[in-house]
């Protein structure tokens, strides 16, 4: 008998339908399972065989054939237990096919036959709801995910703890539908203020241009200046996620398996910190099958790259595509695998080996040559895909000492999301729902309203600087985010002088 059961499976951040078909024939005992099934896949008939045995079901001694169409995309984990265990039971006449038409099903089996947590509920749940008779579709999966899939409320979800418990439901016909237990209100933010930080006037103004705009930046500065102390609050002055946002990043976290138990919602903007030993495959993304790295689980959020000269070149640069495309593409010989990467970059060096290039309180003994070699980690195309250079020198001890709270993080993320407010209204009626660091130049140029001073000021400077192309334009999105910070509707010459003085002055606090 010929038995098929609907499921799904994740590819990136994207789910597809797979159809499971269980064949079982008269002949010698033997399972085979064809689709290209990876390891964990072809290791499920072990846990189907014992969680079927283990659940007082009968596993006949014939011939099983299974497949999982489309048999020409490689299957990979552990959720195809469930629908493989249903069309067995199907298959050998212990559960009426008409029971399961209707059901789209995913989940790791227990050798006792209980289901198990798996990775990437929320594409699958996402999928099932875009099917054309979705309201008619029920979605089976393990309870532990029934929060996670529930962030989609089109999906009908049934949450059996057991298979025996599954098919005692659909054997009645009263498959009874799973709600979320009630969770408690997430706090979207760290307990991490501006309000901490003394002094550092230039780096809190830099880092509030960031945020509004979307812009990627790099701080300069002698060791314990406070670079990492002002990038760790840096997520306290963004707006908060967007539903659609959310859902995005929640999903990305759902496929790496890094979702918080209990509680897999993710309401704040990522902040990724990744050690500078880090692998190009841990900050890009890749294994096999591939997963998500640090740059696509910090998408709508930061990526902190603190000791930046300190990482790996072939590591940094691997960051050039995902800084321009919003996205890694991880191609294997079989297929290639797209994960959203749409990031802001912070990065925290120092000027010289020893740290101590241009602090007064110490002196530097690093050569002129040596300071060169050091400074050159960071290649010049990764140099010029930083919008702000920020110094941030010592702070005195004085005015340590002195303390003062400073201007708090409520009030500078006003600011942010009035400016961010201003963009996605000037760049909506175009379909350019983004931040000014992501419009395309021709979209700036048309809709920026440059000032013909300010025009003029910013070609001079940018022949003189020696600018690139992507220099240029980079300068303009600053100038175009500090004068929506200002409320200004064009881009006047002094916005333009200060995002020329951050594309220049982390190059001279460098080399002083």
């Amino acid at each position: 008998m010929l038995a098929a059961i609907h499921s799904a499976a994740v590819l990136g951040i994207e789910a597809y339908d797979v159809t499971v078909e269980v064949d079982a024939a008269q002949g010698l005992p033997q399972w085979t399972i064809v689709g290209l099934p990876a390891g964990a896949v072809r290791e499920s008939r072990e846990r189907v065989g014992a969680a079927l045995v283990n659940s007082g079901f009968v596993v006949p001694p014939k011939r099983f054939t299974i497949n999982l169409a489309p048999a020409d995309r490689r299957k990979e984990g552990t959720a195809f237990d469930l629908p493989i265990a249903l069309g067995i039971l199907v298959a050998t006449g212990q559960l009426r096919a008409d029971s399961v038409a209707r059901i789209v099903a995913v989940g790791e089996l227990g050798l006792d036959g209980t289901l198990r947590a798996m990775r990437g509920a929320l594409p699958v749940s996402r999928r099932v709801a875009q099917l054309r008779d979705a309201p008619a579709r029920t979605l089976v999966l393990p309870p532990a995910n029934v929060a996670e899939a529930s962030l989609v409320g089109a999906t009908p979800l049934a949450a059996p703890a057991s298979l025996r418990e599954l098919v005692a439901a659909l054997r009645r016909d009263e498959l009874a539908r799973a709600e979320p237990s009630p969770r408690a209100p997430a706090s979207a933010r760290e307990a991490l203020d501006f309000a901490d930080v003394v002094g550092q006037e230039t780096a809190k103004r830099a880092l509030e241009i960031a945020a509004a705009g979307g812009h990627n930046v790099v701080m300069v500065g002698p060791p314990g200046a406070g670079k990492t102390m002002l990038a760790r609050r840096l997520p306290s002055i963004l707006p908060a996620l967007t539903e659609s946002e959310a859902l995005d990043v929640t999903a990305i976290h759902s496929v790496a398996g890094v979702l918080a138990p209990g509680d897999p919602r993710v309401v704040a903007r990522p902040f990724r910190a990744p050690h500078h030993t880090i692998s190009d495959a841990g900050l890009i993304g890749g294994g096999n099958p591939p997963r998500p790295g640090e740059v696509s689980l910090a998408h709508h959020g930061i990526l902190f790259l603190d000791e930046l000269l300190e990482f790996r070149r072939h590591v940094v640069e691997s960051l050039r595509q995902p800084m321009e495309d919003g996205r890694v593409v991880i191609a294997r010989a079989a297929l290639a695998v797209a994960f959203p990467a749409r990031f802001t970059l912070v990065g925290a060096m120092n000027p010289c080996p020893c740290g101590n290039a241009g602090d007064g309180a110490h002196a530097c003994s690093c050569a002129a040559a040596e300071i060169a070699k050091y400074r050159a980690r960071l290649s010049g195309p990764m140099r010029d895909r930083v919008d702000m250079h920020v110094p941030v020198g010592a702070l005195a001890l004085t005015a340590l000492a002195a303390g003062g709270a400073g201007e708090r993080s409520d009030d500078i993320r006003a600011r942010v999301e009035l400016a961010r407010a201003r963009q996605h209204a000037r760049y909506a009626a175009g379909g350019e729902t983004t931040v000014n660091a992501h419009v395309p130049a021709r979209s700036l140029q048309s809709l920026g309203v440059l000032s013909t001073d300010a025009r003029a000021l910013l070609t001079s400077a940018a022949e003189r600087l020696g600018l690139t192309a992507r220099g240029y334009h980079r300068v303009l999105r600053v100038a175009r985010t500090i004068a929506d910070l200002d409320a200004s509707r064009g881009v006047d010459i002094p916005h333009v002088a200060e995002a020329l003085r951050y594309r220049t002055m982390g190059d001279s606090a460098s080399s002083s």
